[in-house]
């Protein structure tokens, strides 16, 4: 065998689990961002109709839910989207695991992907998957230092991945100077955008508010609208790639279901439920913050996304997991799962009912 895939992150967590287990409050799972709230009651209503259902649906995705994205993007961002500028994805996940391995058909001179040093771990493992280099760029007073980049990875590279509001950490970035310097490189800069809707600190942004050359946009209903079980997510940009894209996918079967389209559609024309959600995970953070503030632990509140970035001097974050869940019953992802640049920090996602995760913040002091 010449690829053994190493274990998947978060099954590691299983000691860490077991002290939460034994806690005073029990188990508490903060590892993962998986929504646990209500989606809203239209779903139930979309699914029971079970559109869709019988023939196979568009690759592309239906009319409908394309229009219904594009019209989510002018309202969010005042960005205007043609109809060729956008295509849905089986969830976002796949998209980003599998796109540099379809870019790198497209430009077989090239085989690096650049991504954040601390970062969701699908984009480094895409290039692997791919047989690709994956080369991490660093940041710099929070955005990705462009400046880092050495010569010869711009040259080489396929696609430069940025992700803000960012998973681990919150921070926003700079989106003019990525555009600007992938389209001085020739090099695609894919924005996973996911988190947008939680924004904290000023309006939330957009790549595609730079013009569509030469980028992608990815956004999914999963974090948005606590629909993570129905798969259904979009990218838009460049008509060029997004047409190459779509063709390639198409002939490799990708297609969201019928029915979770639908659902989906519903989810991108309305603004309220998100509006909701957007109250309880502010809440959640400030108050799981202040706890952990009050027993020495820095959780600065991030500038956007659902997780605290959080450290100890002088303790690394599997050491301050295992405090966590032994205290409160926190069951955190050790940052090492987000690179090695973020070993001293854990990432606490406030996915839990906000009565569990105040009583979790009072155990902890």
């Amino acid at each position: 065998m010449s690829f053994t895939p190493p274990p998947y992150p978060y099954a590691r967590l299983d000691p860490i689990r077991a002290l939460a287990v034994a806690s005073a409050g029990g188990a508490l799972d903060c590892s993962v961002g998986t929504p646990i709230d209500e989606p809203p009651a239209f779903v139930a209503e979309e699914l029971a109709r079970a559109p869709g259902v019988r023939g196979y649906p568009s690759s592309a995705g239906s009319a409908e839910l394309r229009a219904s994205a594009r019209g989510w993007l002018q309202r969010r961002f005042e960005v205007a989207v043609g109809p060729d500028e956008l295509a849905v994805c089986v969830g976002t996940k796949e998209f980003v695991a599998s796109v540099a391995g379809y870019l790198r058909l497209r430009s077989a001179d090239r085989d690096t992907v650049l991504y954040p040093e601390i970062s969701y771990p699908t984009y480094a493992m895409g290039a692997t998957l791919a047989g690709l280099r994956a080369v991490a760029v660093p940041r710099r007073a929070g955005r990705l230092d462009l400046d880092a980049i050495a010569a010869d990875d711009a040259r080489r590279a396929l696609v430069l991945w940025s992700n803000a509001p960012a998973n681990p950490s919150g921070e926003l970035e700079d989106f003019a100077a990525l555009a600007r310097w992938g389209r001085a490189h020739g090099v695609v800069v894919a924005s996973d955008e996911c988190y947008a809707d939680y924004t904290w600190d000023g309006p939330p942004a957009s790549i595609l508010q730079t013009g569509s050359e030469g980028v992608l946009a990815v956004h999914s209903v999963s974090k948005r609208s606590n629909l993570a079980g129905a798969r259904v997510g979009f990218y838009a940009g460049d008509p060029q790639l997004v047409a190459y894209l779509q063709l390639v996918r198409q002939h490799a079967g990708l297609m969201a279901a019928g029915p979770t389209q639908a659902v989906a559609r519903r989810a991108y024309d309305d603004d309220q439920h998100v509006e909701i959600q957007r109250r309880r995970y502010r809440e959640r953070l400030e108050i799981l913050a202040a706890g952990l503030g009050r027993v020495g632990i820095d959780a600065p509140l991030p500038a956007g996304g659902f997780y605290l970035w959080a450290s100890r001097p002088g303790t690394d974050g599997w050491e301050l997991a295992r405090e966590l869940a032994e205290r409160a019953g926190l069951v955190v992802s050790p940052g090492e799962f987000y690179g090695a640049a973020g070993a001293d920090h854990v990432r606490i996602a406030v996915v839990q009912p906000t009565e569990r995760l105040a009583a979790a913040a009072r155990l902890l002091s």
